[in-house]
């Protein structure tokens, strides 16, 4: 009995001898990885069963032949379990990755979802409240000559159609985010649908006095859906036209760059600030302080960029921006 206790003494100080000072690294080194920190783990754990057994054999409870086996026994055994760690520790530490973006992404997408409320709310708010005083003046009589009643009738169409385009976004924005949105993707002449955009585009260029130019060239053929594109396109020259000052010019080119076709909208904006350019497609996102969108231009809910950003992710191509020497660039690239 006295020796059994003197075996556990023996190999509780040899094997504390390693596990403390392995125990105090690990603290100390908690930037180390998930697989690190398990390999360092199961390695201290047979280090200190090693010096268990070897300090037992030094005071003479073990024979040399049993210490050989014993040590070959733990040199096999740790050998499989730091493979065993290392291959459930990078699982681990993958898991763990995927568990901290998909908690940074909620958080992120959870602001985003109480800023477009809070966006949203002020910009049906505002209009409405115009639309009933405007319509209030007109049933009251308030308002009889035909010129100031015109004028009303002009604005309050305006406000109506502002808003329908911003309903039409928000129930296009949670097609996206809900993945509900279904793709007939087909081969699409690029130079077509650019052309037929830069048509569209062509009344709101002429109000504001910007030049819309499509530049002349070798046009892919992408494959997408022809609707969807083709919204893409319309926001992004929106955009541009509407940050766009008088006499500036806003082009649209495009080609093809190994297996992608791509097209740029390149606006006279005078540049994004560096510190917003990770934002611009954001959703409520506008580059101004004011909620109130400007009327030159028509305005926008600060929805248009976020819906091409998620467009384009669901044609599994990519949307960029960047600035140039007149203003902004947006890039989108798409399977050719």
């Amino acid at each position: 009995m006295t020796d059994r206790i003197l075996v556990v003494l023996i190999a509780l100080g040899c094997s504390l001898a390693v596990a403390v000072p392995g125990v105090v690294l690990l603290r100390l080194r908690r930037g180390w990885s998930v697989t690190v920190h398990v390999c360092v783990l199961i390695a201290v754990t047979v280090l200190a069963m090693a010096a268990g057994v070897v300090g037992t054999a030094l005071a003479m409870f073990i024979s040399p032949h049993d210490l050989s086996v014993l040590l070959t026994v733990v040199a096999v055994a740790g050998a499989v379990s730091l493979v065993a760690a290392l291959w459930q520790g990078r699982r681990l530490a993958a898991a763990s990755m995927w568990s901290a973006e998909a908690r940074r992404r909620e958080r992120q997408l959870e602001a985003s979802r109480r800023e477009l409320v809070a966006w949203v709310s002020h910009d049906l708010r505002s209009p409405l409240a115009g639309l009933r005083a405007m319509a209030e003046a007109l049933e009251d009589g308030v308002v009889a000559d035909p010129g100031t009643v015109g004028e009303y009738h002009r604005r309050i169409r305006t406000e109506t159609d502002r808003m329908a385009g911003l309903v039409d976004d928000l129930f296009e924005l949670s097609r996206i985010n809900a993945g509900a949105l279904r793709l007939s993707l087909s081969a699409v002449p690029l130079g077509d649908l650019v052309s037929d955009a830069v048509a569209s585009a062509e009344p709101l260029a002429t109000a504001k006095r910007v030049r819309l130019i499509a530049a002349a060239g070798d046009w892919p053929v992408v494959r997408a859906s022809e609707p969807e594109l083709s919204r893409v396109l319309a926001n992004l020259l929106r955009n541009a036209i509407r940050h766009t000052p008088p006499d500036g010019t806003v082009s649209v080119s495009g080609g093809r760059d190994g297996a992608d076709g791509w097209f740029a909208v390149t606006d006279a904006c005078g540049g994004i600030p560096e510190a917003d350019l990770p934002r611009v497609f954001d959703v409520a996102f506008r580059g101004e302080t004011a909620r109130t969108p400007r009327p030159a231009g028509g305005g926008g809910g600060g929805l248009g960029l976020a819906i091409v950003r998620g467009l384009v992710e669901a044609h599994a191509g990519k949307v960029a921006v960047s600035n140039v020497d007149t203003g902004c660039r947006f890039l989108v690239r798409l399977p050719a």
